[in-house]
């Protein structure tokens, strides 16, 4: 039963061959449609400073999270989420300096893996514009210092130094990845600022899991159909192209996408910050998209807004499990930066009622439900 409720084509499969009686049970688990309560929650604030999305894991009880603005910082917090401290990462070089870690995952032999935003700055001699790109480390103790492994992804466009977003004139950047359920390929959803508009907005690539120690040269982007693009310099094909292009003052494009592995509704999930539509990247609100399958880039839902305006860099939080903010459940914390007012409740039927254990913040204001639309989706922002 439960594969079924997974999505129409698994349903499909599923269903041939059964007998009849059983397919008309079946049948109106086709049509449910996915839904998320966004509601009030009791607030978090992290006491530290973040400027990017920022991953985080659980080791003997504790929450490790990194944040940067820069340079990073490994924050570590009590099993209720109580603040112990901050301390700078060890970084065997210094020349990806600026560096932001948005992404890491932990081996079973207890290698840490990430994966960092860097800006080249000073590419614009009379412009305040850098270009991002995307590279990776590990660790061998727990987090706590990094050796360089060099850069994975980087555009191959144009740098325009009369770009008017703000902050860049091109590159890869504002990103993170995830490693599939199959352990086949970890998969990069980034940020492409740079070339002409066709291959501006949520770009996708993806590394093999065995190269994941030696990551220079086998980051492989998706571009037309097929990933066959280099990472280093390579073109892409957006999932979801930018409406007004980032050369503009008026840029109107998703962008930083946050991902997780949602262990209830069997989906990979992504919020999204839109940036609308003057220059410095204004936060038109939050969106959130699903796939069943990363491998299908043309697997997306339509995004959905579920909040407006506010502050950048969403994120989820699964709280009492000890899982990774790659991982999530049905109930998780939403975050804007470190602060969390809200928490989202996914159903996969719309038609299911509230959950009644709910946060006593939520106790006066149920909040509001979202139904995510079918993967037919349009490929652009549509006003």
């Amino acid at each position: 039963m439960t594969s079924i409720l997974v999505g129409l084509r698994r349903a499909l499969v599923t269903i041939i061959g059964c007998a009849v009686v059983h397919c008309a049970v079946f049948v109106p688990a086709l049509f449910a449609q996915v839904a998320l309560d966004v509601r009030p929650a009791d607030p978090i604030e992290f006491p530290i400073v973040i400027d990017s999305n920022s991953p985080g894991f659980w080791r003997e009880g504790k929450l490790h999270l990194y944040s940067s603005a820069g340079e990073p910082k490994l924050n570590t917090f009590g099993p209720g989420l109580e603040y112990f401290d901050t301390k700078p990462v060890l970084l065997d070089r210094r020349d990806h300096l600026p560096m932001w870690i948005e992404s890491v995952w932990q081996d079973d032999d207890g290698k840490m893996y990430g994966w960092y935003h860097h800006e080249r700055v000073g590419v614009c001699p009379n412009a305040n514009l850098n270009v991002p790109e995307i590279g990776a480390v590990m660790s061998l103790d727990g987090g706590k210092s990094f050796i360089d492994l060099g850069i994975v992804l980087s555009s191959g466009e144009f740098t325009n130094c009369y770009s008017q977003n703000g902050y860049f004139a091109n590159g890869h950047g504002d990103f993170s990845v995830v490693l599939d359920r199959q352990h086949e390929y970890f998969y990069f959803l980034f940020g492409a600022y740079g070339g002409d508009l066709s291959g501006q907005g949520i770009a996708i690539a993806r590394m093999p899991f065995a190269n994941v120690s030696k990551p220079v040269g086998a980051v492989q982007k998706y571009y037309k159909d097929e990933w066959l693009e280099p990472g280093l310099g390579g073109r892409v094909t957006p999932i979801f192209r930018a409406a007004v292009g980032w050369h503009e003052a008026n840029t109107d494009s998703f962008w930083g996408p946050s991902i997780h592995w949602n262990t209830y509704l069997r989906r990979y999930v992504v919020l999204m910050n839109r940036s609308c539509c003057s220059p410095r990247w204004p936060q038109q609100g939050v969106y959130i998209t699903m796939n069943e399958d990363l491998s299908d880039p043309g697997g997306w839902t339509e995004p959905v807004q579920i909040t407006e305006y506010g502050d950048w860099y969403p994120w989820v939080m699964a709280l009492g499990d000890e899982q990774p903010n790659s991982e999530a459940g049905q109930r998780v914390r939403f975050f804007l930066r470190g602060v969390s007012d809200q928490e989202i409740i996914f159903h996969l039927d719309a038609a299911d009622p509230p959950v009644l254990e709910a946060d006593p913040a939520a106790a006066t204001d149920p909040g509001k439900r979202f139904l995510i639309p079918p993967v037919n989706r349009p490929s652009v922002i549509l006003p």
